[in-house]
């Protein structure tokens, strides 16, 4: 069964995720719930992530795990905010791929905004089991030329 909000019936009757950025945003919600036991649902055992921070990739669920545990240690009291803008996806037969750009909020408990960053996301996901589950995520940032750092404050210019 599909998680709320990630799947909706077409006219047609078919079963098909409504939005690959709200997918991406359910699955950090881990970061203001801090349980990566509940917020690692849509990831397929076998992910293959290539994550910004960190480490080159990231393959099957328990490396993806180990890396959402040490971004909640990173986080102390505060939470963060994801919202998603520029989402597309394609959808054929029991395939998708998506984008969306991302954006990351840091918020202190008292509501005061600590930090800001932002990122692009390439996903595919799979049906199975009746359910759409991340199989690949890719995020990443232009590079700036001159400094060779990653630009992480959005600009359309």
């Amino acid at each position: 069964m599909a998680r709320p909000g990630c799947a909706q019936t077409t006219p047609a009757g078919t079963t098909r995720p409504s939005s690959l950025a709200r997918t991406a945003t359910t699955s950090r919600s881990f970061a203001t719930n801090r349980r990566p036991d509940t917020s690692l649902v849509q990831e397929a055992r076998d992910v293959h992530v290539f994550d910004m921070w960190g480490k080159w990739s990231l393959r099957g669920l328990a490396a993806w795990r180990g890396m959402v545990v040490d971004w909640f240690s990173s986080l102390g009291d505060g939470h963060v905010v994801v919202t998603s803008d520029d989402e597309g996806s394609s959808v054929a037969g029991e395939l998708v791929v998506g984008h969306a750009i991302l954006t990351y909020t840091a918020i202190t408990p008292d509501g005061t905004k600590l930090r800001s960053l932002s990122n692009r996301i390439s996903m595919g996901l799979r049906k199975s089991g009746g359910s759409w589950t991340i199989f690949h995520e890719h995020t990443s940032a232009p590079i700036d030329h001159h400094s060779q750092k990653a630009i992480l404050q959005r600009g359309d210019g």
